[in-house]
């Protein structure tokens, strides 16, 4: 196939029914949400009615089966406009990967047919209060019964915890004590007894996504609640990573374009010793800087989802996109603030938002440094 960056009429579709969304529903209302950090559920409910939720589950489950770049394009539109609204249309997506991944065909059918049927929530159970970065050290435990496992341990920082209708969960079983291979991938509803959820999280940024945490006491499991085999439940969890990484990097893309036209705007608009602050080679620096860090992370962003697509998954591009899209959103999102000087810093502004939304992006899905270790250990390989 030819190297070309071109869209495709469809793609180019999808971004201007993204777009046009995100104009007319999520900016309007965005500053409000995150004010009051208010679950944006009506919004959710009409971007499931557009497709926008779990855009990559597979058409025969009811979803649109979108590719990871065509879901990237839309991320970076909804991103755009709101990176708690984006990650809270973009979470039950998380949740169903390990599903698409290794679940079987009827979990397909009723999990990914649940989310495709009407417009719920479901959420990834991966983070510990002491397992965020290391995920091989989770202390959540499947304990083996007779007719399946016992399920028992506290999940923390989860996306869509509070609302979600199910979640996949990684856990411990109990009778392993390999760090890696003892983890398993389990399914659970959420109105098993003993699933609760605990308290919700005020947050910095991102403050109109719902972050919880989800609770498992002694919950009764069957055989049927695993997802692919015992001991797979590390890998399942990499290879969804491996996936869901150039999402980050594409929201990383809406969040730094956003800055971008802001901050181009307000240069143009504002003046300083007689003249707009665009003039001024310093200000038109940052700019400059700016628009190279978006466009250099929209194509790591392509190329991590592009290799998806074509079946090449590859960590450490997963890595470079993410990592790189999200410390080029910090930096970009810090510089808008600047150019913004005082106005920047209050909430009259969006910039101050961006730049508060920004900095999960270097912690959430794998931080900035470990990414870098994953990077690094590839390079020494």
């Amino acid at each position: 196939m030819p190297f070309d960056l071109s869209l495709s009429e469809e793609q180019e579709k999808l971004v201007e029914t993204a777009r046009k969304f995100t104009r007319e529903k999520i900016i309007p209302v965005a500053a409000e949400l995150d004010k009051h950090g208010t679950f944006p559920d009506e919004i959710c409910k009409a971007g499931w009615n557009l497709g926008l939720m779990n855009a990559e589950v597979p058409s025969e489950y009811g979803g649109l089966g979108l590719s990871t770049f065509d879901h990237c394009l839309l991320l970076e539109e909804i991103n755009y406009g709101c990176t708690g609204i984006g990650t809270t249309l973009a979470a039950s997506n998380l949740a169903a990967l390990p599903l698409i991944i290794a679940g079987s065909h009827a979990q397909k059918q009723r999990y990914l047919g649940a989310l495709t049927e009407s417009p719920i929530y479901a959420a990834y159970c991966c983070s510990e209060p002491d397992a965020g970065s290391d995920v091989a050290g989770l202390r959540t435990t499947a304990r083996k019964t007779a007719d399946g496992y016992t399920l028992t341990g506290q999940k923390r920082w989860i996306t869509n915890g509070g609302k979600a209708s199910w979640y996949t969960v990684l856990a411990r079983l109990g009778d392993v004590k390999d760090r890696h291979k003892g983890i398993s991938m389990f399914v659970v509803p959420r109105d098993l007894p003993g699933v609760s959820v605990g308290r919700k999280e005020d947050k910095m940024g991102q403050r109109a996504s719902l972050t919880t945490d989800v609770l498992f006491d002694e919950v009764k499991l069957t055989q049927e609640n695993l997802v692919g085999e015992e001991g797979q439940g590390f890998k399942i969890a990499m290879m969804t990573f491996d996936r869901s990484r150039p999402w980050i990097a594409a929201a990383a893309c809406g969040v730094m374009r956003r800055a971008l036209d802001e901050s181009k705007a307000y240069a143009k608009e504002r003046k300083a010793f007689g003249q707009p602050i665009a003039t001024f080679q310093a200000v038109q620096f940052m700019l400059a800087e700016m628009a190279m860090k978006y466009e250099a992370t929209r194509l790591l962003m392509q190329k991590a989802a592009w290799m998806i697509g074509e079946g090449k998954i590859d960590s450490v591009i997963s890595s470079y996109a993410k990592a790189f899209g999200a410390d080029s959103a910090m930096q970009v999102t810090t510089d808008a603030v600047q150019i913004f000087g005082g106005y920047g810093y209050t909430t009259e502004y969006p910039v101050e938002k961006l730049m508060r939304d920004a900095k999960l992006l270097q912690i959430y899905e794998g931080t900035s440094q470990i990414q870098r270790m994953v990077i690094a250990r590839n390079l020494l390989a």
